[in-house]
This record gives C-alpha cells, sequence and structure tokens, in this order.
C-alpha cells in the first residue's frame, strides 16, 4: 500500500530578500523557516531544502542499512549516519556525502562496506537522488 506524506511551503518576496516556512503536514511536528541566506551562506537558526534533504537521505539510509544487515542475519545493534548535501548557488546540489558509523557483532569491515553499498543502492532516497554524485564512507566500530 502505497502512502503519501505531505510538507508545504509559503514564501513572500523575492528569492534575495524575501523568506518563508515549511510545514511537516503529515507529522504536525512542526514548521521552520526558510530564507536565501540560510539556503547559500550561514544557517543563522533556519533551515534549507537541501538540509531537509540531508535529513531525509542520512534516515532512510540508516532505515535501509539496519534492513538489509538484520535480513542477512547480522541485525545492527547501532547505526549512525551523517549526510552532508552541498549545494553552489548557481549550479544546484552537487553532492551528497553519506558517512556512516555501526555497530554490528558477528560483522567483518569488508561485510559491512559491502552492506553499506547495497542500502546506499537500494535505499529510496538515494534512488530519487540519482543524476547526483553519492559518496560513502562507512566504518564498523567495535
Amino acid at each position: 500500500m502505497a502512502t503519501v506524506r505531505t510538507a508545504e511551503a509559503h514564501w513572500e518576496g523575492s528569492l534575495m530578500e524575501g523568506q518563508g516556512e515549511v510545514e511537516l503536514v503529515s507529522s504536525g511536528t512542526g514548521s521552520f523557516e526558510v530564507n536565501w541566506p540560510s539556503r547559500a551562506e550561514q544557517a543563522n537558526g533556519k533551515t534549507s531544502p537541501e538540509e531537509l534533504i540531508a535529513a531525509a537521505h542520512s534516515t532512510c539510509f540508516s532505515m535501509a542499512l539496519s534492513h538489509g544487515l538484520a535480513g542477512a542475519g547480522t541485525p545492527p545493534e547501532t547505526v549512525d549516519t551523517r549526510a552532508d548535501v552541498t549545494f553552489q548557488p548557481g549550479e544546484g546540489i552537487t553532492g551528497i556525502k553519506l558517512t556512516v558509523h555501526a555497530k554490528v557483532p558477528g560483522l567483518t569491515a569488508e561485510q559491512f562496506a559491502e552492506a553499506a553499498e547495497g542500502a546506499k543502492k537500494n535505499c529510496p532516497v538515494s534512488q530519487a537522488l540519482t543524476g547526483t554524485t553519492i559518496t560513502l564512507e562507512a566504518t564498523l566500530d567495535e
């Protein structure tokens, strides 16, 4: 069964001087202010589309990796993923770097790296972002 998740954005003014807000409607967990400086310069307490993509990608990747590891008989104790989304004004999103640390008993570093690559390939957010260079750094913690 398909699910739909909804966010709504409201913007006022021009790109450079304007400001807006994005609301996470489906979850009702909050609204977040956005403006151009938060996207292209300093966040200063506001979010950006790229930060929201980073949140979605790090979460989706962690879930995909956890699922893959459990399916292979080696469920993780912990998975911590960081997504760094690079935005270049005039060019757009130029890359995403995923950095994952996990504790997975009974797995070698090579097996973990293979599982992480599989998660990167199969994560629905990674798939939605094809065309963007996605790099991965995977570390198996002891």
